[in-house]
């Protein structure tokens, strides 16, 4: 009988203990790491090609709206790097909050237009949704040249894209 009342115990202080733990563990906020990148559509296609170009310098925004009432419950800006990457840290979980990256600035006069489908990425940052680890990727962010390149023509001919043919055929006649 004192056997089992010893294994009861012993039972009963790992419950406990194990309990303490995740109650610490829950406590410590918890970091996400957002990486992206921001393109120039060389093309005016409102998607990359082999032909769009990296933008440095563009400034991109992160804002997180809580679902229930709207308001911003996280915000944050960051600049690409030379080769167009940004990287945001985000310390807390934001899994009540609708998560997007944006455009906001292009420092190239001659590509700066927000493509229509490209101008915002929604990320989730939450611990809670079945991802493992903190990174996080957004969709590439892209801004769409004023004219479109004369090579775009062939490549989107080569990529099997004819809708845009014509398109490309009306802005290069019409500038």
């Amino acid at each position: 009988m004192a056997r089992a009342s010893v294994i009861a115990i012993l039972f009963f202080a790992v419950c406990i203990s194990s309990s303490l733990s995740l109650g610490y563990g829950a406590a410590k906020p918890r970091k996400f790491i957002i990486e992206g990148r921001v393109y120039c559509d060389t093309c005016r296609v409102e998607f990359e090609t082999k032909l769009s170009e990296s933008i440095s310098g563009a400034i991109v925004k992160l804002e997180c709206r809580n679902r229930t009432n709207g308001s911003y419950t996280y915000r944050s800006q960051d600049m690409t790097d030379g080769k167009g990457n940004y990287k945001i840290e985000v310390e807390g979980d934001y899994g009540d909050s609708d998560c997007d990256v944006a455009l906001v600035k292009s420092p190239r006069p001659d590509c700066n237009d927000p493509t229509q489908e490209w101008r915002k990425a929604r990320v989730v940052l939450t611990a809670l949704d079945g991802i493992s680890g903190d990174l996080r990727f957004a969709n590439n962010l892209g801004f769409k040249k004023k004219v479109a390149l004369p090579g775009c023509k062939q490549v989107l001919t080569e990529m099997g894209y004819f809708e845009v043919k014509h398109e490309l055929e009306d802005e290069a006649t019409n500038p």
